[in-house]
């Protein structure tokens, strides 16, 4: 009978601890839960963001200008489609330089 008495004992103490600390720990790891889960949703949106400008800028540099016929490229051939110019000479700071009444190309019109 006194073992029935001290495993009784033993239960209800381990049962009454187990009712103490579970929630505290389940409640823990839910906010936990929920937190990671939170940051998730706010930092996937701006790390796509960030891959997306990333990628635009890398696209961005890869396109040429021809400096003598205006045509555009996507980098891969080092001479220009349209005229044949060596687009590996051509110099970016240049045109950044450039005002825009020197860009343009002035055509005049004249009677045949």
């Amino acid at each position: 009978m006194n073992f029935l008495l001290k495993s009784n004992k033993n239960l209800l103490a381990f049962s009454f601890i187990l009712l103490i600390i579970v929630p505290f720990i389940g409640l823990n790891f839910f906010i936990s839960f929920l937190g990671n889960i939170l940051l998730l949703i706010f930092l996937i949106p701006i790390f796509l963001l960030l891959l997306a400008f990333i990628a635009f800028n890398s696209y961005k540099s890869k396109i040429k200008k021809c400096s003598n016929c205006g045509a555009i490229s996507l980098g891969l051939s080092e001479t220009c489609m349209n005229c044949g110019t060596n687009l590996e000479d051509m110099n970016n700071t240049n045109l950044i330089n450039k005002k825009p009444s020197e860009a343009t190309i002035e055509v005049k019109a004249e009677e045949i």
